[in-house]
C-alpha cells in the first residue's frame, strides 16, 4: 500500500508516525467522476466538456483526499488521531482488533460516547481505554494497517 509507518525510539519526538491514505480505487473513482462529468457537458462543446472534465476531477479528488487520509502519531506526551489528541497519561490499555473483532467494535459492540477513528479501507485496528475520571469517553477506537505496532508503542509510550 501507500502507507507510511514509522516507529523510533521514545528519545525522538515520535514513537509512532502512520499515515493512512486511500486505496488506488478511490483515486480511479475520482477519474471516472472527472470524465463522467465531461462527458455530461460534451453536448456543449469540447471547452465545456474541458472544464467539466477538470473542475469533476479536481472536486472528486479534494474528496477522496480530505474523506481518504488519516494520520496517528504517538509523541513523548499525546497520542494524536486525526484531530484527536490525547495525553498519554489518560490512555489504559490497547487491544488489538482484527477481522471480526474490529468489525464487531465498529458496529454493535461500539459505546455511542466512544471516540472512532475509523476508516473504511482498513479491517484492522487498535482500541484502547480512557482511564481518565473526568473523560465520558470510555475508549478510542483506531483503525490502523499495523495494530500491533502501535498497540505496542501505545504500551511503551505509557
Amino acid at each position: 500500500m501507500d502507507d507510511k509507518v514509522t516507529a523510533v525510539t521514545l528519545d525522538k519526538a515520535l514513537a509512532y508516525d502512520e499515515r493512512l491514505t486511500a486505496p488506488k480505487s478511490w483515486w480511479v473513482i475520482a477519474a471516472l467522476f472527472g470524465i463522467s462529468m465531461a462527458l455530461i457537458f460534451l453536448p456543449y462543446g469540447g471547452i465545456a466538456a474541458l472544464i467539466a472534465l477538470v473542475v469533476g476531477t479536481c472536486i472528486a479528488s479534494s474528496y477522496v483526499s480530505t474523506q481518504g487520509s488519516l494520520r496517528i502519531r504517538i509523541t513523548r506526551e499525546l497520542l494524536v488521531a486525526g484531530d484527536a489528541r490525547i495525553p498519554l497519561t489518560a490512555l489504559g490499555e490497547a487491544q488489538v482488533l482484527e477481522g471480526e473483532e474490529a468489525r464487531a467494535w465498529r458496529t454493535y459492540k461500539a459505546d455511542m460516547r466512544a471516540h472512532l477513528v475509523m476508516r473504511s479501507y482498513v479491517t484492522t485496528a487498535v482500541r484502547v481505554e480512557i482511564i481518565d475520571p473526568e473523560d465520558p469517553t470510555p475508549y478510542i477506537y483506531l483503525s490502523t494497517r499495523t495494530p500491533d505496532r502501535l498497540a505496542e508503542a501505545i504500551r511503551a509510550a505509557a
